[in-house]
């Protein structure tokens, strides 16, 4: 079982930035695709970002490609999306999420394990 705990949630101004953090507790978590998702009250769960094992393949979701990245430290058994420029419209619960085979799919249904989530809102 794959455990992942996010954190780097927060209240923030529009136009400002948050970083957020997702580790794991898996042994092989090089092995793993990792992505972002978000889900708004009353609303989806949303794809964000997703990269791949080596981190060399990264997949943005259109709304927040040139604001966002994501990036890993497999060192360190992390993902990070870094979030620019932050609107009204970006507050979500963002999930972290694990993805053992590998998919190119940016479907929420291709990964395995889900971490509990971290709350960002954006004010005016």
């Amino acid at each position: 079982q794959v455990q992942l705990v996010e954190s780097g949630g927060g209240l923030v101004q529009a136009g400002d930035s948050l970083r957020l953090s997702c580790t794991s507790s898996a042994r092989t978590f090089s092995n793993y695709r990792m992505g972002w998702f978000r889900q708004a009250p009353g609303k989806e769960r949303e794809f964000v970002a997703t990269i791949s094992s080596g981190g060399r393949r990264v997949n943005y979701a259109d709304s927040v490609k040139s604001r966002f990245t994501v990036s890993r430290d497999n060192a360190k058994n992390s993902v990070y999306l870094e979030m620019n420029s932050l609107k009204p419209e970006d507050t979500a619960v963002y999930y972290c999420a694990a993805d053992p085979t590998g998919s190119y799919s940016s479907s929420d249904s291709t990964f395995d394990y889900w971490g509990q989530g971290t709350q960002v809102t954006v004010s005016t």
